[in-house]
């Protein structure tokens, strides 16, 4: 097996014994890049001397010399974060972020720098400046968004780990449409430093996307500067909420979603509990205002009035209308969030975890990102924002992961929610969803990847 395709994990091990050459290992990502790239518009820019320069300087970390990718979200010392964007409406330079630097005393070399939807609004992927990301089950459809080139270069194997940035599910969406595992962590406990957003924001993180819990493990101890330590979900509570993120759902994800929960339970000895949470719509909804107003520091009407002509009209429209959002709808957003915060403490006494689809239908067509519910015809960011927005409203963490392929071979995924500060004990339960499936989802390969062109 071509070391590229191992996981993150065991490609740091045979780094580490002597079994692999890390050069080798990036020139190998590089081609590989060259070579599946073209199809999923993944990658956005490659900078081998850079790379190879990290790679020379790498510690003896424990991510030394595996290869990368990093979300346009993040400034690198040589490369300013565009956000899928042609411009931004605050300036942007090169410098080291959180992330970087994370990455960088973990010894990890990043290869490139992932493809995102336009200024980080909208969760399909299929707006940005550089031409929409694809998804490697099929190209034709969304790969999700923000963060969909880094799931979509993760989900084609072009490398093992990517990082992300979730401000209302923007690393769980992608690993959803894309078949892998994305932990949205803890508000708070990820690198952040150099995001244009981290001195306001109270709702985006930094996270891994990875092929498995076991790597997203690994690559998000380096985020978290900590070792986010293995440990087991024996006898673990599981919430089922019977609301609109569960029911309003099409019928193979439920169904899918449902036995991966039943499949779960079995495997730690625990337990179902159908619980209540009122509001998770309302929740969404606030998260996504909470992160537009926070947005708009040093915006003023003038500058929305040049925005570069380039910019999608959707985003144009989008950011004007932020201008018009009443203080008043803030300031409720803010009750909200107190009032779900407390719901959930009280609701974490009685189970560990919280389980629904982490995406209501598999992943909708680049071209129409509409999804067909019981409820009827939504858009995808109708749809998705619902299950998504109520961990980073209250910050908890998250974590989506597979569970199925629709019957158009289209990933489904399923996403836990725990209690502040238990990111640990989700790591675990994705693990334990693992076994309990055989690892069938998580090693189970797209088209792209299947195809396995002759690689350097």
């Amino acid at each position: 097996m071509n070391t590229l395709d191992l996981p993150l994990r065991e490609q740091a091990a045979a780094i580490a014994a002597g079994d692999a050459d890390p050069a080798e290992l990036l020139a190998a990502a590089l081609t590989r890049i060259e070579q599946r790239n073209p199809a999923i518009n993944a990658v956005v820019e490659t900078f081998p001397e850079r790379s190879r320069e990290m790679l020379d300087a790498a510690p003896a970390g424990p991510l030394h010399g595996v290869p990368v990718v990093i979300k346009d979200e993040w400034p690198l010392p040589w490369r300013a974060q565009r956000f899928g964007a042609v411009e931004l409406l605050a300036p942007t330079a090169p410098g080291e972020s959180g992330p970087y630097r994370a990455l960088r005393d973990a010894g990890a070399v990043i290869a490139g720098v992932g493809n995102m939807h336009e200024l980080g609004a909208g969760s399909t992927g299929n707006i940005s400046f550089y031409g929409p990301a694809r998804n490697p089950w099929n190209t034709d459809r969304c790969p999700g968004g923000s963060s969909s080139g880094p799931a979509s270069a993760v989900a084609a194997r072009l490398v093992a780990g990517a990082v992300g940035a979730d401000g209302v599910g923007s690393i769980r969406l992608p690993a959803a449409y894309c078949g892998l595992t994305g932990l949205k962590p803890t508000f708070g406990r990820s690198a952040m430093e150099g995001h244009h957003m981290a001195a306001v924001t109270s709702t985006i993180v930094s996270g891994p996307l990875c092929t498995d819990a076991a790597d997203c493990r690994l690559l998000g101890s380096a985020l978290f500067g900590e070792e986010l330590a293995a440990g087991d979900a024996v006898g673990l509570r599981i919430g089922v909420v019977r609301d609109t993120v569960s029911e309003d759902v099409a019928p193979e994800v439920r169904d899918a979603c449902e036995a991966a929960i039943e499949a779960l339970r079995t495997e730690t000895g625990g337990e179902v509990r159908e619980i209540a949470l009122a509001d998770i719509e309302a929740a969404a909804l606030a998260a996504v205002l909470i992160i537009n107003t926070e947005s708009l520091g040093g915006v003023a009407p003038e500058r929305l009035n040049r925005l570069h002509p380039d910019l999608s009209p959707l985003n144009r429209g989008f950011l004007k209308y932020r201008m018009l959002l009443p203080a008043a709808a803030t300031v409720q957003a803010s009750r909200v969030r107190t009032l779900m915060r407390r719901r959930l403490a009280a609701l974490f006494e009685q189970v560990d975890a919280i389980a629904w689809p982490t995406v209501a239908a598999v992943a909708p067509p680049l071209e129409a990102p509409l999804v067909e519910l019981p409820s009827g015809t939504l858009t995808a960011d109708q749809a998705n924002v619902r299950g998504t927005g109520l961990a980073n409203l209250t910050g908890i963490p998250s974590i989506g992961a597979p569970v199925g392929l629709s019957s158009d071979g289209l990933p489904i995924g399923l996403q836990l929610q725990a209690a502040w500060g238990r990111d640990e004990l989700l790591l675990d339960a994705a693990e334990a969803l693992e076994r309990a499936n055989g690892r069938r989802w998580v090693e189970a390969l797209p088209p792209l990847a299947e195809a396995a062109p002759t690689e350097a």
